[in-house]
This record gives C-alpha cells, sequence and structure tokens, in this order.
C-alpha cells in the first residue's frame, strides 16, 4: 500500500458505517449482506479504499465494547477483501485494528492519532499498513468542550505534527503515514472553515493529507433554510463534492466521502482541466458565523 500513499491521483475513501448510530447512514448498513454490497458498489464507483467503521464517532456518541467493534466489522472486512476490494479499518482500537489487519484491512484510519490506545504504534509498526493520524483532543462524548484553540490553524498543526513524531519514535516508518486535519472533531464550524482555507499551512508537514467534509454538520448549517433549518445529510452531496474538489486543488492527498459517484466524477473533471492549483491566503472570512462543529 506504499504505493497508495504517494498516489499522484488524487485517493478517495468511500465510507462504509457498519454501525446503528452514525449521524448519517447509521443503521443502513449493519446487517452483513448488505454492508458488503454497499462496500462492492463504492468500489465499482471508484473508491480506491472503503473505510469501514464499528463505533460512531459523531458528537456526544456512546463509546461501545471491543467485542461489539470488531463483531460488526470484521466479518465484513473478510467479504470485502475476498471480493477484492481494498478496505481500511476506522477505529481507535489497537486490538481491533490488529485483528482487522489479519482480516484484510489494508490501512488503519485511526480518529484518534494514536492518543486513544498506545498500542496502535506497534500495530501498524509490525503491520508495515500505512495509518491515518487525525487531529484529535478526546473521545466523541465531550469533544465539544475541546474545542479552543489560541489559532485552531497553527495548533491543529503542532499537535498533528507531536503525533507524526511519536509515530516515528515508535518505529513506524514515515512513508506509512497520512494526517487529517479532523474536521469536526472538536472543531467549531468557525474552525473547520479556517482549516479548509489555509491546507497549505498543514500540508508543510511533508505529509500526504486526507480531507474528510463528507456530509456535516457545518455544511448543513451553511445550506440551512431562511428559518435556521440545517439540510439534512443526504442534501450535503453538492457542498460535501465542492469541499473535496477545492481541498485536492489545494494539495490534498485523498478525500473521505460518503458519496463516491458523484466526488469521482468531479475530479475527473478536474483532472480533465489540468488539475489547477488553489492559492489559498485565508485572510477571508468564514462562510457562517455559526459554531456548530461535528460529524
Amino acid at each position: 500500500m506504499t504505493d497508495l500513499v504517494r498516489a499522484q491521483a488524487p485517493v478517495v475513501m468511500g465510507v462504509l458505517n457498519v454501525t446503528p448510530d452514525s449521524f448519517s447512514d447509521g443503521g443502513r448498513y449493519a446487517d452483513l449482506d448488505a454492508a458488503v454490497a454497499h462496500g462492492v458498489r463504492l468500489h465499482d464507483e471508484g473508491a480506491h479504499l472503503v473505510d469501514v467503521g464499528g463505533e460512531s464517532t459523531r458528537p456526544g456518541a456512546d463509546r461501545v465494547d471491543p467485542r461489539t467493534e470488531a463483531s460488526r466489522v470484521l466479518p465484513v472486512i473478510r467479504e470485502l477483501a475476498a471480493a477484492g476490494v481494498p478496505v481500511s479499518i476506522d477505529t481507535t482500537r489497537a486490538p481491533v485494528a490488529e485483528a482487522a489487519v489479519v482480516a484484510g484491512a489494508a490501512v488503519v484510519n485511526d480518529v484518534s492519532g494514536g492518543l486513544a490506545d498506545p498500542d496502535m504504534a506497534r500495530v501498524v509498526r509490525d503491520a508495515g499498513c500505512p495509518w491515518v493520524l487525525m487531529h484529535w483532543r478526546g473521545h466523541s462524548r465531550g469533544m465539544r468542550e475541546l474545542a479552543g484553540y489560541t489559532d485552531v490553524v497553527t495548533d491543529v498543526r503542532a499537535e498533528l505534527a507531536r503525533r507524526v513524531d511519536d509515530a516515528l519514535a515508535a518505529g513506524v516508518a514515515a512513508d506509512r503515514l497520512v494526517i487529517d486535519p479532523g474536521l469536526g472533531f472538536a472543531k467549531t464550524a468557525a474552525h473547520n472553515w479556517e482549516l479548509s482555507a489555509r491546507l497549505p499551512e498543514l500540508l508543510d508537514l511533508g505529509l500526504p493529507l486526507l480531507f474528510g467534509a463528507s456530509r456535516k454538520s457545518y455544511l448543513g448549517h451553511l445550506l440551512a433554510t431562511p428559518d435556521g433549518t440545517p439540510r439534512d445529510t443526504d442534501g450535503r452531496a453538492a457542498a460535501t463534492i465542492a469541499t473535496s474538489v477545492l481541498a485536492v486543488a489545494a494539495g490534498a492527498w485523498g478525500v473521505r466521502v460518503h458519496d463516491v459517484r458523484g466526488t469521482t466524477d468531479a475530479l475527473a473533471v478536474w483532472s480533465a482541466t489540468g488539475r489547477p492549483r488553489l492559492a489559498t491566503s485565508g485572510n477571508d472570512p468564514a462562510p457562517t458565523g455559526r459554531t456548530e462543529g461535528g460529524t
């Protein structure tokens, strides 16, 4: 999978939540057959990776026990891997990640960046697989209270740099690391927009960057009705595609999305027009004064 980390084409990671309570698609793919069929569909639509998660990380979500998480994801990963679908495991737990790699997962996508389970670095090092390190400050139940920053981009960059340093010190190879700014995780809507506008400052860390804005609540608030009612998750596809293309144009290595086909179509247009790059300054104000974050 080193070649995937070094890929020149934007990498599209398709979301497959096998949970009853994820913010967008909770319960839709709890059945094994439905989950596998959807994973195959995402791959057929152009996903380079299908990201399988068994624990919701939406703001306020309760944790599930490790056995429940493993029982949700491992059968799906085995079936998808057997069908030739490249899979990543979305987990913060080292034992779940280790079992998922044995089952066929090729990438570990850790929203805690290694903070939730110190043994994760060993698992990734021994497996030799890519590791997505997301910016994170705490579990879902209390993350809203952790959204305090002096300058969100400077602070996120510094905290991600520490996660990278710790991973390298644990023996994880530099060419296995991907960073993720963690939109919605201990972030307000204004924080999400600021991170989006100033991605090049995070890219200065010199690592591939995964961008995950798909269907998140700050997009719903941006698209709210005149009376302030946020756009529902199914109505955020176009906004998600726009954020994804802008992120890739700013230099992001990949995007994590629910709507794979629309994203791959838009990226095909971007590629056909010469892969234009976006110059960003970060000087413009956020497009909304709302402060809701979330995933």
